[in-house]
């Protein structure tokens, strides 16, 4: 997959140094993925929340924080709409982010 918007990953590891590792480890996961649809995204990430029209929200660090994801399953594409923590995520509405 090919992910859009990695800057907004290292944006937040920079503020939360604990989430550097997890979310690298997410990245390159996902970077190797040819996920066609959210079952198969399933089957990698059990636990994550599938939404609305291809939007996914990832627990990341033993849930310690979020990240909302856009997949684009044709074009193999996953754009990065949010990372932060349980309350950043508490304030947005995860499906028009």
């Amino acid at each position: 997959m090919r992910l859009i918007a990695l800057s907004t990953l290292k944006t937040f590891w920079l503020r939360h140094a604990d989430a550097k590792q997890p979310l690298l480890a997410w990245h390159e996961h996902v970077k190797h993925a040819a996920w066609q649809s959210p079952a198969e995204m399933k089957t990698d990430f059990a636990s994550a929340s599938i939404l609305q029209d291809g939007r996914v929200v990832f627990n990341i660090a033993g849930n310690k924080y979020r990240l909302v994801a856009w997949i684009n399953y044709p074009y193999r594409v996953v754009y990065i709409r949010f990372v932060g923590t349980h309350r950043q995520y508490d304030q947005i509405d995860a499906q028009s982010i």
